[in-house]
């Protein structure tokens, strides 16, 4: 499929998400668990509160309740105390106040509590010292939360904020969709595992390790397994074993035009390729398929091409697969303080550095050499320069489109 601008064969980064998306069906399975399990899980349901948040009128500061009358009050006598668990249960007339600590429930009959720094004790009774106004400082039944209010949308990936607010509605479990299961493993006879020595030609595997803790924090469960040989036998039974395990099978290497890249040919005769190669730097040789009961993800070999690729095109399709809710990215415009350079033909996902400048404004700085091999500039970065497809160079100066990255990569 050729596309518009100047690299024929190569698919639209655009292009080639909204055709992932398309074919992607999403996950249904879901499981009943604890709320205190359920950071980072997605919801199967929506939740709806059971209670009022606050359960009824408290105060939200130290000090004395009272009903404000329509004259002004200059003092009034303490009747008794309100303690957070320990209400006050009798009933406050005008021109009596009650001593109520913070959270603690207002006494019947009061609308008003003044702070205590406001006001004067003197024996069993107060002066004040300032007018406040009626309801002051006082939090109303339901005012955050209403019974019966839609709290959660089902789809919404929990934080660890929505777990307290679980918490705080007394809802002990939630449904949440069951996690996705993904297989990894790397190709190439040049690959060796840290902790074992190098010989001549061998490198160490990182783009695995990489990949593996980006997709935890994503909430999926990794089944690593680990280095794979450039022998297309070998491939073709792990890629069996992977099918069989997962739901999602990822790779990296092996996906190029070189003689020792077998992935392409073993994944035409297990299942099938919907495209190959994608307009974007780094990461060209990216394949999307299917094996017979899986989704497939190749990865490019270089491992900034690796990274990138996963993190643009296939945490987009897990997000669908998973039945979460898409994310708008933020992307914002900066000042570039050097030039760039980009030849046309496909969009460039440069590193860079995001700051703001002494007078205030948002400038971005490249992480320098920009090879898919230097894993540095990524960890050095803290957002992608995103250059367009048809886009060539760029001058200093220049304002540029940035995308800071995500907890994802942080």
């Amino acid at each position: 499929m050729n596309d518009c601008c100047s690299a024929p064969g190569l698919m639209p980064f655009e292009q080639a998400l909204n055709q992932m998306l398309a074919e992607i069906k999403p996950l249904t399975a879901s499981e009943e668990i604890s709320f205190a399990l359920s950071d980072n899980r997605v919801l199967a349901k929506n939740v709806y509160s059971p209670v009022n948040v606050p359960p009824m009128n408290n105060s939200a500061m130290d000090g004395y309740a009272f009903k404000q009358g329509a004259a002004d009050i200059n003092s009034l006598n303490v009747i008794g105390r309100s303690m957070a668990g320990k209400p006050f249960l009798g009933k406050c007339q005008q021109g009596e106040c009650v001593r109520i600590m913070t959270g603690a429930a207002m006494p019947k009959g009061c609308d008003t509590v003044i702070m205590q720094e406001q006001c004067q004790q003197d024996g069993n009774v107060i002066h004040l010292q300032k007018r406040v106004t009626q309801f002051s400082n006082v939090r109303n039944l339901g005012e955050d939360i209403r019974q019966g209010a839609l709290v959660f949308e089902q789809g919404r990936r929990l934080t660890s904020i929505d777990v307290g607010v679980l918490a705080s509605l007394g809802i002990a479990e939630v449904t949440v969709y069951k996690p996705i299961k993904v297989a990894l493993f790397s190709t190439g006879d040049e690959l060796k595992n840290p902790g074992e020595p190098l010989s001549i030609g061998e490198i160490y595997e990182s783009n695995s390790h990489c990949l593996q803790a980006m997709l935890t924090k994503f909430g999926v469960d990794v089944i690593p397994m680990g280095i794979i040989p450039d022998n297309e036998e070998q491939i073709t039974q792990a890629l069996i074993t992977a099918n069989e395990q997962a739901d999602v099978v990822i790779t990296s290497g092996g996906v190029s035009v070189g003689d020792a890249d077998y992935i392409k040919a073993v994944l035409e005769k297990l299942g099938r390729i919907n495209f190959w190669k994608v307009a974007i730097k780094p990461g060209k040789p990216f394949a999307f398929g299917h094996l017979p009961n899986s989704y497939f993800f190749g990865l490019p070999g270089n491992p900034v091409s690796a990274l990138v690729t996963a993190h643009q095109l296939v945490l987009p399709a897990l997000t669908k697969l998973q039945n979460m809710k898409q994310q708008n990215s933020i992307r914002l415009s900066a000042s570039t303080t050097t030039g760039l350079k980009k030849a046309p033909g496909r969009m460039d996902l440069q590193r860079g550095v995001i700051q703001i400048n002494t007078q205030g404004q948002l400038t971005v700085t490249s992480t320098g050499s920009q090879g898919s091999g230097m894993l540095t500039s990524m960890a050095k970065a803290n957002c992608y320069i995103v250059l367009s497809q048809e886009q060539g160079n760029v001058q200093a100066d220049e304002q540029v489109t940035v995308l800071p990255f995500d907890q994802y990569l942080q």
